[in-house]
């Protein structure tokens, strides 16, 4: 049996120095009202307490000519005695929020293993290299757009050491939705449809290398934060369903499975799983949502797997736990997922 998990950890970089050094301080963190020694804290009590055999972390610290990703994510894992303790980087991006996987190497091995074809500027229409561009019509002008990953999903071949077993990961960050810099109504309703529109496009892009995966009969999963789900927001009615329902597979294509976002698909009202709480200063309040998933494909269903969201009021043992209920408010604004399943 082994544990993978995803985590959106909110503005990681932010607590390493240009030497991946933590920078364990009372200075304040990317995270409102938390510094930066307590984010650290925090984070160690949460993965810790996860003992993941693989996490696919979402944004994690930057990757440049002056920092490295993978001298911070291992260095943290260190000072922390996680068993994941090598860090592995795919196509670093300028957001300074990469994705990576934090792995146990005694358990798997792992390499970047991204497919598709490069692409200059004019792009292409069947599923180009992640780090590509794509082509794709997004409303009624018959021009096809080209769209592009901000943050390229992390593809990993994974092996399971002992068993030899090959399960394909992908780690995804998706386009946000939120209209970020809008003024007024009109412009607040323009960048959400554009925003929207972008999103689903590069749920398309997605789905169509997960089509590829399947279709060769390989062990499929693909985690992260899709800044989507069924339901999310009044724009969803405009394009017919969630960029979520393209990537689990419609109109008879094979289907990936997560029982969060089937629950959140089968109940459009009552209570729903949820994977972040932010602060919505204009109204007080906190808005919950289901934004993390881990899909897996069929022959994934086999050994019966166990998914687990590690919510601090919603997860009985985490609730019951006051060290790790307060650590996963204080870590990040998205809670852990994982998934147990015999490989």
């Amino acid at each position: 049996m082994v544990r993978i998990a995803t985590y959106n950890v909110e503005w990681f970089d932010a607590l390493f120095d240009d030497d991946g050094e933590m920078i364990e301080d009372d200075g304040w963190s990317g995270r409102h009202d938390v510094t930066r020694a307590q984010q650290l804290a925090a984070l160690g009590i949460v993965f810790t307490a996860m003992d993941a055999d693989a996490v696919m972390v979402i944004e994690a610290p930057d990757d440049n000519r002056r920092r490295s990703t993978k001298r911070a994510l291992e260095g943290f894992a260190h000072a922390c005695g996680l068993r994941a303790r090598r860090a592995l980087l795919g196509f670093r991006n300028a957001t300074q929020q990469e994705i990576a996987l934090l792995y146990n190497p005694d358990v798997f091995t792992a390499e970047h293993a991204p497919i598709g074809d490069e692409t200059g500027k004019k792009g292409a229409v069947d599923a180009p290299r992640f780090d590509g561009v794509f082509r794709l019509d997004l409303d009624t002008d018959a021009e096809a757009e080209r769209i592009t990953w901000s943050k390229p999903p992390l593809e990993v071949a994974l092996t399971v050491t002992e068993t030899g077993r090959a399960v394909r990961l992908i780690g995804v960050h998706a386009k946000s939705k939120a209209p970020h810099g809008a003024n007024g109504p009109d412009e607040v309703m323009r960048l959400a449809i554009e925003n929207r529109r972008k999103q689903m496009a590069q749920c398309i892009w997605l789905r169509q290398r997960i089509d590829e995966h399947l279709a060769r009969g390989e062990s499929l999963m693909v985690m992260g934060d899709f800044n989507d789900g069924p339901g999310l927001d009044e724009y969803e009615k405009l394009f017919g369903r969630s960029g979520v329902e393209v990537v689990l597979g419609e109109d008879g294509a094979p289907e990936l499975f997560d029982p969060h976002a089937r629950l959140a698909l089968s109940r459009r009202v009552g209570a729903m799983p949820v994977t972040a709480r932010f602060w919505i200063h204009e109204e007080k309040r906190y808005l919950q949502a289901l934004l993390d998933y881990i899909m897996v494909s069929r022959d994934l269903m086999t050994p019966r797997p166990h998914w687990r969201i590690w919510h601090p009021f919603d997860d009985p043992v985490c609730y019951r736990t006051p060290e790790l209920r307060e650590a996963l408010l204080t870590a990040s604004d998205h809670f852990p997922v994982t998934i147990d399943i015999d490989l």
